[in-house]
């Protein structure tokens, strides 16, 4: 990780990890009561490392682990938008040992969009917390000719079905499916396993614009290797003013990921 991503991250990070012991302070106080965790608590992530849910997990992990005396060791299962993650926690143990550390993807998200899930979200999982929110944010190589999102609509349009789009959520998925759709736009969508991946191939040209989430956007954003066009919450964000919304050029357009902690269902509550 570069200084100016740790940095950037940094912040970002800081109030997650604040948000997440305030969470799950009452748990923490009640499982010291009960003698939990055994031992280490594997907390399975369904992204790849460097994603925003990855580096989540990993900062809220050690604060678990220094408040609770054990080790939560991040297990990577990317793939499938999440439901190879969701999968392997369903069938685990319920005793609190094996945890979802997960974005709305594997949840939530997928529920519209897969014909058949795997898993019940409703009945296969028991709610530990939620930990914090993240925009996302439309992110193109430094040298791409459009320098705002009315310029980069204009651009798409004239080049019809020409520009490619990767996502590695399905947060960005849908924020992909909600700029076309809202602003008439003949894009391919391309999958990916995570964030990262998607960022690689747009620094490569392979597919010329993503959403990346926050955070990430800010360190790429810093250390020049991606440009930000607009924010996919309703308001600007004080960390980044001079980034504008997508509403301001698509009214109405509002998307915001979350992350939480989740349990296999029948697992105690403290």
């Amino acid at each position: 990780m570069t200084k100016s991503r740790s940095l950037a991250w940094g912040g970002v990070m800081a109030l997650i990890a604040a948000a997440a012991v305030a969470a799950l302070a009452p748990v923490s106080a009640s499982a010291q009561a009960q003698d939990y965790p055994k031992g280490p608590v594997k907390m399975i992530v369904p992204f790849p490392p460097g994603s925003a849910t990855d580096l989540a997990a990993r900062v809220i992990g050690q604060q678990l682990q220094t408040a609770l005396g054990k080790p939560f060791v991040v297990d990577n299962k990317p793939g499938a938008q999440g439901t190879i993650a969701g999968q392997e926690v369903v069938r685990a143990a319920p005793d609190g040992q094996t945890l979802l550390f997960t974005s709305n993807t594997a949840i939530a998200s997928n529920v519209p969009l897969m014909k058949k899930m795997p898993y019940d979200p409703t009945k296969d999982f028991a709610p530990v917390a939620g930990v914090g929110t993240t925009a996302l944010v439309l992110m193109v190589k430094p040298d791409f000719p459009a320098k705002n999102l009315n310029e980069f609509i204009a651009y798409a349009k004239q080049r019809p079905g020409k520009l490619a789009a990767g996502y590695g959520s399905t947060s960005s998925q849908i924020s992909i499916s909600r700029l076309t759709k809202m602003s008439g736009l003949d894009v391919l969508s391309v999958p990916y396993k995570g964030i990262p991946l998607a960022v690689n191939d747009v620094l490569s040209g392979q597919v010329q614009f993503t959403f990346v989430d926050l955070g990430n956007a800010m360190a790429q954003a810093k250390g020049g290797t991606l440009r930000a066009i607009a924010i996919t919450a309703p308001q600007r964000n004080p960390l980044v003013p001079d980034w504008p919304t997508l509403a301001e050029v698509l009214p109405g357009y509002d998307i915001t990921a979350w992350f939480a902690i989740a349990a296999p269902a029948g697992t105690p509550k403290p």
